[in-house]
């Protein structure tokens, strides 16, 4: 099967069904009402360790005159927020709290989600995730139909059951990640591979 960009509707499904797995950003970010607001997006990943930068790109919401949903629009106005890894046991309230929810109730209170305290940033943490990442906002660029925001890392806070040697250990975290539709998959499945020199 051969697909042309230009002759289908949309690339979505494609592109969630192919590129396999993706992490979960799962951000944390208060309001200037003082809101928490807790979103799901796997549209992920660690751009840079040097400044230390993790994106992620939420698809703008059409019925909003901004384009945001509530995520980057809290970003936009207080230039912080917390990724919050996720794992097979936060699965179901991760997936709670990708609910569309009126405006002024926090996903936090709607998934039974206890806040943890942030070390630099004023959004709070998911208290039961092993990683939170304390983000200051980069840069955000709008891509076509996502806007693509981009955070420099100013703080982690790691739960030392999901370390060996002062270092995360893969093998003790167990995170989920999205695949297509409602699937998702756990990182149990490993294998290794030598560099070669």
């Amino acid at each position: 099967m051969d697909v042309d960009p230009d002759g289908v509707p949309s690339l979505y499904r494609t592109l969630a069904g192919a590129v396999v797995p993706r992490p979960i950003a799962w951000v944390s970010t208060t309001s200037q009402e003082g809101v928490d607001n807790l979103a799901p997006y796997s549209f992920f990943n660690v751009v840079s360790y040097d400044p230390p930068v993790v994106m992620f790109a939420p698809v703008d919401d059409s019925s909003d005159p901004d384009g945001f949903k509530d995520t980057p629009r809290n970003v936009e106005a207080t230039e912080e927020f917390v990724v919050n890894v996720v794992t097979e046991e936060l699965a179901e309230a991760m997936n709670a709290t990708s609910a569309t929810l009126p405006a002024g109730e926090s996903e936090f209170d709607h998934a039974g989600l206890e806040r943890g305290d942030s070390k630099v940033v004023a959004p709070p943490s998911v208290a039961a995730s092993p990683v939170n990442f304390e983000c200051s906002l980069y840069e955000m660029v709008d891509v076509g139909s996502s806007t693509m925001v981009l955070g420099e890392v100013e703080w982690v806070q790691i739960d030392d059951d999901v370390t060996t040697d002062g270092k995360v250990d893969v093998t003790k975290l167990d995170a989920v990640g999205r695949l297509s539709g409602s699937l998702y998959a756990t990182t149990r499945e490993r294998f290794a591979l030598e560099r070669p020199e």
